[in-house]
């Protein structure tokens, strides 16, 4: 009752944090909408003031940015709508949003260049102009910070992209300052029959292609469902690893949609029994969830192991093969392997207890080392049903038999049927 409760508080909490997460980046890509607008209407007016084509460039650039953050708006406010035709959501519409984006931003760059390439006159620029350009720059640098920081507080790929173009924004709106500021004190320069002015708008456009070019290929790697980061992948076979009744992890692939994430795992279990294996795989879907960001869904596909042989644990009180009275402190832990079909022994380990000198808990612990080497079956001369080690095993799908035999080989032929080799109990 208690784990059910935990796994719902903790659905609750992810649910909860989504929430408050989507409703943060709506209102950020509302506010890039309204500062945008603000700065396009404000650079249209400075050029038209100034007949600057590089300030003109910048009005183009902060217009189309107005409208893509509109795009950006609607964007997030569907990514998290679920529908029956699409039942698991609408979040890859960040990473679409994302790519029209880029279109924007490489049509900026067209009209910019179409501009370039059309005769014009002088700039005039004056010294409110300056001003008010200083004052576009900083606070597209201001937002785009602010933005950046949320986007990857979030790993929202749209409020990235945003930082991102910000951050562009900021080097072109320098150079089109710099380049008005050598206008207002009349410094003529021309490169390739290019004047100053024409040269700030051409760098200018360099800076639109990249960052188009950068936001493009990364909605569309996950438009196309790419796989998630490699990291994320290895913390995830982890988390399944270390559930006691995985024995094996056969496939674990991954994708991103917007900024969640979708895992599928296909484990082999070692149990037959239904329930506990329902158990384990949905205690891996919460763990997985709780360690991992942006975690939508988790789907484990089970089966139970086929293995030719299972493995059988058993404490000994020296390495001749004498059986331990007393299971945590028991100084050495015999590994047999054991062929299913002719019941046989394939392999033997004696491990020394690494927990031996433990105060406290030494029994637990052992068993959980015992887990992690994907035990099947433990030999114990004492009971252990109703002790810590037993439910260790229990909840691993471990089973415990119990043999008064005073040694292994006696052990393994009384529960077995199998006869150890005087060589294979040294």
């Amino acid at each position: 009752m208690d784990e059910h409760r935990e796994r719902t508080a903790s659905g609750s909490k992810n649910e909860t944090s989504h929430a408050e997460e989507t409703l943060l980046i709506r209102r950020v890509a509302w506010y890039a909408f309204l500062i945008n607008l603000f700065l396009a209407a404000l650079k249209t007016a400075l050029a038209a003031m100034s007949n600057s084509l590089a300030i003109t460039a910048g009005a183009i650039d902060s217009g189309t940015d107005s409208v893509a953050s509109l795009a950006v708006f609607i964007g997030v406010l569907l990514s998290t709508r679920k529908t029956r035709t699409f039942p698991l959501g609408l979040y890859k519409i960040e990473n679409l949003i994302s790519v029209v984006v880029a279109i924007f931003i490489f049509f900026a760059g067209y009209e910019v260049l179409r501009h370039i390439m059309q005769p014009g006159g002088s700039p005039d620029i004056s010294f409110p102009v300056l001003l008010f350009l200083a004052l576009t720059t900083v606070v597209t640098f201001a937002f785009g910070q602010y933005a950046l920081h949320l986007g990857r507080q979030t790993e929202s790929p749209t409020l990235i992209a945003e930082g991102r173009h910000r951050q562009v924004d900021v080097i072109s709106s320098v150079v089109v300052l710099l380049t008005a500021f050598l206008g207002y004190f009349e410094l003529r320069l021309e490169v390739l029959g290019m004047s100053l002015d024409h040269i700030g708008a051409g760098l200018v456009v360099l800076f639109i292609v990249r960052t188009g070019w950068s936001l493009l290929s990364e909605g569309m790697r996950v438009l196309l469902d790419a796989s998630i980061d490699f990291d994320s992948l290895e913390r995830a076979k982890a988390i399944i690893q270390a559930e006691p009744l995985v024995s094996g992890i056969n496939s674990l692939v991954g994708r991103n949609a917007g900024r969640f994430r979708f895992l599928q795992a296909d484990i082999t279990l070692r149990t037959d029994n239904l329930t506990k294996a329902h158990q384990a795989s949905q205690e891996i879907e919460r763990k997985i969830k709780s360690q991992l960001s942006h975690v939508e869904r988790v789907i484990v596909h089970f089966q139970p192991q086929s293995r030719q042989w299972f493995r059988a644990v058993a404490p000994l009180a020296d390495r001749s093969g004498t059986l331990s009275n007393h299971f945590g402190e028991a100084p050495y832990f015999a590994l047999v392997d054991i062929n299913r079909e002719s019941m046989s022994v394939e392999e033997q380990r004696i491990l020394a207890n690494p927990y031996l000198e433990e105060e406290r808990g030494k029994g637990i612990r052992v068993a959980e080392w015992l887990t992690s080497h994907k035990a099947d079956k433990a030999l114990v001369r004492e009971e252990i049903k109703h002790k810590g080690p037993g439910y260790v095993f229990a909840n691993a799908g471990i089973s415990v038999l119990v043999s008064k035999e005073p040694t292994l080989g006696d052990a393994l032929q009384s529960v077995f049927g199998i006869r150890l080799e005087p060589s294979s109990q040294e």
